[in-house]
């Protein structure tokens, strides 16, 4: 379902040296895996024998026993459609290694051994195995059968799904074997550990999972040996994570003394749509001396079991949020101090309407004045009500730069839009697409003169939503000399709004919040009779929080119409019905196609996130391509 693939780590209860108990214990959960629709399950470390057997691992009695306990496995797994990797030592060629074992569909698939075993402190690995490392391409034999052995395994069942194994310390290492999977085309890597617990390991343990997915681009599956190992000297915790491309997915709660499974959704078309455009991946030389396993059917999922937030671009946590909003406010005002420096600009000319984007580029104005260690004296915040200013915008205007104390200036535009309309031959009653741009072209002509005049630069204000949507007059609020929001969008415009609101004194927060409050508007036809806004943005193209779900899933993933649509209904479920998010998806990708030509002569302006549309970097797309294929 849209390259979607649930996969499962695993926590068996032990007995150490009691195979006949562990293989219940892995078959129990092998089936609850199948019966959740898990399509890969991952196993601890040496999770058939316990892994602190220590001398034991010596003993002909335990290891031959090991053979049994696969075939039992294998056999019990015939009627699952579920691949799962478990830990087992292994004989090759007179030597013992620590191996991880892929079963599927009643056989095994292949075995790899760990390539790096510790030999430090409390592990004593090399004691009893030996290092798989430079093992490649050779046959094992396990109970009369000859099966792929080695550390150059991928085992794929098509060009979205397929795994590479490392067992515990290969991660810990230098160069990861992971990181040589990724590279041979493996999307999800997993890991079997036996990691034990010291104060702090956890977080180090999760972290550095995390930073490998996310090195790898990847999936990471790890499973680690629980509390009913032997603990003679260590704890272990039995730590399972799950990770996608640097995103935590699932952890388990550690310590628990029964068996325990954890599930994540996990997306390979995403995985792979990343590697794709995070060209630096492709730089790395391919391997080719890989052994690529092949996987028959296995399970797929009906529904899906993963939060997908209907704000991508908001910081979920909310504890994250004076950080992430700060670093946001930093990288814009020290993109917009640098051009005021460079050109020698005396002021900073910037229109303000009482409304969202305005009113950030505005307080960005102020900081980059902090930076270079002017006064706001030096920003001129001009007003020009049109025809539909109502009473809110423009007092919440006067309100904001009276409190900003920048050089605020009022030039009403009436007038002039009137004397144009008669110059041009337009019936000002006719309230159309002329009357509404002559009115933004004339606030832009006016922003721009000013800047002559004062020797300043144009602060433009429009945001990374109204970019993407083309929703703005060419020539007009299209242009300035340095567009700060151009890489902010809406929703997380509205957010920095509101975090600036709780950093102020009390009379500035009110305002900042009654102009998150109001309603997203061009205020370019004329006012109800009760001075309320008759021109309401997103009744006219939709939700700006659907708009950004859209561009957000559509340009950094790249992913289909239909999957986008299809995680939208689970996003906004209860909020918009499926017929509802579908016709603004249609909006969303007509004005996407047909306003590239916007875009293809923008501003400059700071890349605040992972998604920008500047044509000199990010998003490079023809003017006139066709929305065909894409509706």
């Amino acid at each position: 379902m849209f390259g979607f693939y649930r996969v499962a780590a695993a926590v068996p209860e032990v007995r150490v040296a009691d195979v006949d108990f562990n293989v219940l214990e892995i078959k129990k959960l092998v089936a609850e895996a199948d019966r959740q629709g898990v399509a890969l399950v991952v196993f601890p470390e040496l999770c058939i024998t316990g892994y602190t057997c220590a001398d034991l691992f010596h003993q002909t009695r335990l290891t031959d026993k090991v053979y049994s306990a696969l075939a039992e496995i294998a056999n019990f797994a015939k009627a699952f459609d579920i691949v799962a990797v478990v830990g087992a030592p292994l004989f090759f060629k007179s030597r013992l290694f620590n191996c991880a074992v892929v079963i599927h569909n009643g056989k095994i698939l292949a075995a790899v051994p760990k390539s790096f075993n510790p030999n430090y402190r409390e592990f004593y690995e090399k004691r009893w195995f030996s290092s798989g490392k430079n093992i490649i391409s050779e046959k094992m034999e396990i109970n009369k059968e000859k099966i792929p052995f080695g550390t150059n395994i991928i085992l794929e069942h098509d060009s979205l799904f397929s795994f590479g194994i490392e067992i515990c310390e290969d991660l810990w290492n230098v160069i990861p074997p992971s990181c040589h999977h990724s590279i041979a085309g493996a999307t999800i890597n997993v890991n079997l550990s036996a990691s034990n617990e010291l104060v702090g390991k956890s977080e180090y343990r999760l972290d550095l999972v995390r930073q490998q997915s996310a090195r790898c681009v990847s999936g990471y599956v790890y499973a680690s040996s629980g509390v009913k190992e032997s603990t003679t000297d260590l704890v272990f915790g039995g730590h399972s994570i799950i990770a996608e491309n640097g995103v935590l997915l699932t952890q388990n709660e550690r310590f628990l003394r029964t068996s325990g499974l954890i599930t994540a959704d996990m997306d390979c078309e995403r995985i792979r749509t990343s590697r794709i455009s995070a060209t630096s991946f492709a730089d790395n030389e391919t391997v080719n001396d890989y052994l690529r396993v092949k996987i028959g059917k296995i399970n797929r999922i009906n529904s899906l079991k993963r939060d997908i937030p209907s704000h991508p671009f908001v910081p979920p946590d909310h504890a994250q949020r004076d950080g992430r909003c700060r670093e946001i406010f930093s990288i814009q005002s020290a993109g917009l101090a640098k051009r005021l420096e460079h050109t020698g600009s005396e002021k900073a000319v910037i229109g303000v309407s009482g409304g969202l984007d305005s009113t950030l580029a505005l307080l960005v104005c102020m900081e980059a004045m902090k930076l270079l260690g002017k006064k706001n004296k030096c920003i001129a915040a001009i007003t020009m009500p049109g025809f539909g200013t109502t009473g809110r915008t423009y007092k919440n205007t006067v309100k904001l730069c009276k409190f900003a104390g920048v050089d605020f200036r009022e030039i009403d535009i009436k007038a002039a839009c009137n004397d144009h309309f008669k110059e041009i031959g337009h019936n000002p009653s006719v309230h159309d697409v002329t009357y509404e741009n002559v009115q933004a072209r004339e606030r832009t002509q006016i922003l721009m003169d000013v800047a002559n005049r004062e020797k300043g630069i144009v602060v433009g204000t429009g945001d990374l939503s109204e970019i993407a949507l083309g929703w703005s007059t060419y020539n007009a609020d299209h242009m300035s000399m340095y567009a700060v929001n151009c890489g902010v969008p809406k929703t997380l415009i509205r957010y920095m709004i509101d975090w600036v609101a709780e950093n102020s004194p009390s009379d500035m927060r009110k305002v900042l919040h009654d102009i998150g409050d109001t309603p997203v508007s061009p205020e370019l036809l004329p006012h109800r009779c009760d001075g309320k806004i008759s021109q309401k943005t997103e009744d006219i193209i939709g939700p700006y929080e659907l708009h950004d779900f859209f561009l957000y899933h559509t340009v950094k993933y790249g992913a289909s119409p239909e999957k986008v649509l299809f995680l939208a209904n689970l996003a906004f479920k209860g909020k918009y019905g499926k017929p509802q998010i579908a016709s603004y998806m249609k909006i969303f990708i007509r004005r996407f196609f047909s306003q590239q030509f916007k875009r293809s002569c923008i501003p400059d302006g700071p890349k605040v996130g992972t998604i920008c549309l500047s044509p000199r970097g990010d998003w490079r797309m023809p003017s006139d391509a066709s929305d065909a294929s894409f509706k």
